[in-house]
C-alpha cells in the first residue's frame, strides 16, 4: 500500500515537471523569431512647417493653405488723401441748383381751305420768337395721340335754334372720337352741370346729349362756367382741349372778361377750340330796325370778338357756322389739329423766373429764311394757318 501511494506521487511531480518545460518553450520562441529578424531604419523625422505656395509638404503630414505676401510688389502707390476743408466758424454745408427753365410750345399747320394738316416739315421750317427775340429749337417731333377733352356747351332757355344747333355740333365731335380718347360732357345756363365725366364709352357721350331736352333758366353765365372748366381740366396731367359750344354772350357771371382771358392765358397745357351756335337765326334777323334788335347784334358780335379771344390766346381755332352740314367739316378740321401737330421745345434767352408774360410768335421759313410758300400740283400757292399758343406765363420764382 506504501509502495502505491509513493509510485503516484512520484508520477505526479513527473507530470507537472515535463508542464512546466513545455510553457517555457512556447514563451521564448515568438521572443527568439524577433530577435533574429533584421532591424528597420528609423525615419527622419518630418518637416512640418508649411511651404510658400501651398501644398503637402511630404507624403504625410497637414496641408499647408497658401500664404498671402503682405503687399504686392506691383501694387500702385495709394491715393493722397483728401484735403480736409474746414468751413469759417458759424457757417454750414450748402448745395447749389440751378434750373434751367425749359419751354414746349405744340405747333398746328393746317391748309386754310381745306383744314388738312400740312406734313413732312423739318425743324429749320420754324422759327419761334418770344417778345420779338428769336429762341433756338432744341427740340422737335410730330405727336399724335389719343385726347383728353371737356365738352362745355350752353344749354339755356333761349331759343331753340340755339339748342338745336349745339346737339348737333356735339353729335359730331362724338362722331369722330376713337376708342382711346377720353372726353366729358358740362352744361352751364345760370349754373355748370356734368353731364357725363371722363369715358371712353361713346355711347355715354351720345345719351348724355340725347338728354338735353328742357334748358332750366335762360342766363348764361359764360365766363363763370369756363373758369370752372379751367380749374377741373387743370388738374389732370399732359394736354388737354375744351370744345366751347355756345353763343358767346354772357349775362350774370360773377367775374369779367379780363380775369376769365387771364385764367385762359395762365392754364398751362388746355387749349380751347370755340364752336359758336345760333348761327342761321343772326343771319336771318341782323339788321332789324330799332334799338334792342341793334343792342342784340352788339352783344352777339361782343360774343363773337370774345370766341375769338379764348382760342387764340391757347392755339385753338373758332368757327362760326350757319348750317348743320358745316359741323362735319368743323370737326374733321378741329380733329386734325387736335391730333396731329408739332412739338417745338427751347430754352428761352430770358431765364428769368419772374412770372411775367411771355408773348409768342411762330413762322414757318424755306432753306434761305424766307417765309415759306406752299403750291398744289399745279403751282397755285396755298394758304395756311399756323396753330400756337400767342404766349405762356413764366414760373414764379419762390423766394
Amino acid at each position: 500500500m506504501s509502495t502505491l501511494c509513493l509510485s503516484v506521487f512520484s508520477f505526479r511531480r513527473l507530470s507537472l515537471g515535463l508542464l512546466l518545460l513545455a510553457w517555457g518553450i512556447l514563451t521564448a520562441a515568438p521572443l527568439a523569431w524577433a530577435q533574429n529578424q533584421p532591424q528597420q531604419p528609423t525615419p527622419p523625422p518630418q518637416d512640418q512647417t508649411a511651404p510658400d505656395a501651398g501644398g503637402p509638404g511630404a507624403d504625410s503630414g497637414a496641408i499647408a493653405l497658401p500664404k498671402k505676401k503682405d503687399k504686392p510688389d506691383d501694387a500702385p502707390p495709394p491715393a493722397p488723401a483728401a484735403p480736409k476743408i474746414k468751413n469759417p466758424e458759424g457757417l454750414t454745408n450748402y448745395s447749389l441748383r440751378v434750373d434751367v427753365p425749359e419751354v414746349t410750345v405744340d405747333v398746328g399747320v393746317l391748309l386754310e381751305k381745306t383744314g388738312q394738316f400740312v406734313p413732312n416739315l423739318k425743324p429749320d421750317n420754324f422759327k419761334v420768337y418770344e417778345n420779338g427775340v428769336e429762341q433756338k429749337v432744341v427740340g422737335f417731333k410730330r405727336v399724335e395721340a389719343p385726347i383728353t377733352a371737356l365738352l362745355l356747351c350752353e344749354f339755356a332757355s333761349t331759343n331753340y335754334n340755339f339748342i338745336y344747333d349745339m346737339r348737333n355740333a356735339a353729335w359730331a365731335f362724338a362722331q369722330q372720337l376713337r376708342p382711346q380718347d377720353y372726353v366729358a360732357m358740362m352744361t352751364f345756363d345760370m349754373r355748370t352741370q356734368i353731364v357725363t365725366d371722363f369715358t371712353q364709352d361713346k355711347r355715354q357721350l351720345y345719351n348724355a346729349i340725347n338728354s338735353l331736352i328742357i334748358p332750366g333758366f335762360s342766363e348764361r353765365n359764360l365766363f363763370d362756367a369756363l373758369y370752372e372748366a379751367e380749374d377741373r381740366i387743370s388738374r389732370i396731367e399732359g394736354r388737354k382741349y375744351i370744345i366751347l359750344i355756345a353763343s358767346g354772350r354772357d349775362t350774370f357771371s360773377k367775374i369779367t372778361f379780363d380775369k376769365i382771358l387771364q385764367k385762359v392765358k395762365s392754364t398751362p397745357d388746355v387749349t380751347i377750340f370755340t364752336v359758336s351756335t345760333g348761327g342761321a337765326l343772326r343771319a336771318m334777323t341782323e339788321g332789324r330796325g330799332g334799338m334792342s334788335a341793334s343792342m342784340r347784334d352788339m352783344d352777339y358780335l361782343q360774343g363773337d370778338n370774345e370766341m375769338k379771344n379764348f382760342a387764340a390766346s391757347t392755339g385753338g381755332m373758332s368757327f362760326f357756322p350757319r348750317f348743320a352740314g358745316e359741323m362735319p367739316d368743323i370737326f374733321g378740321s378741329i380733329n386734325s389739329a387736335i391730333r396731329s401737330k408739332y412739338q417745338l421745345v427751347y430754352h428761352p434767352t430770358d431765364a428769368k423766373q419772374d412770372g411775367t408774360y411771355r408773348k409768342l410768335r411762330v413762322e414757318l421759313v424755306d432753306e434761305e429764311g424766307h417765309p415759306l410758300l406752299m403750291v398744289d400740283e399745279k403751282h397755285k400757292k396755298m394758304k395756311y394757318d399756323i396753330i400756337a399758343r400767342d404766349g405762356y406765363r413764366a414760373r414764379q420764382e419762390v423766394e
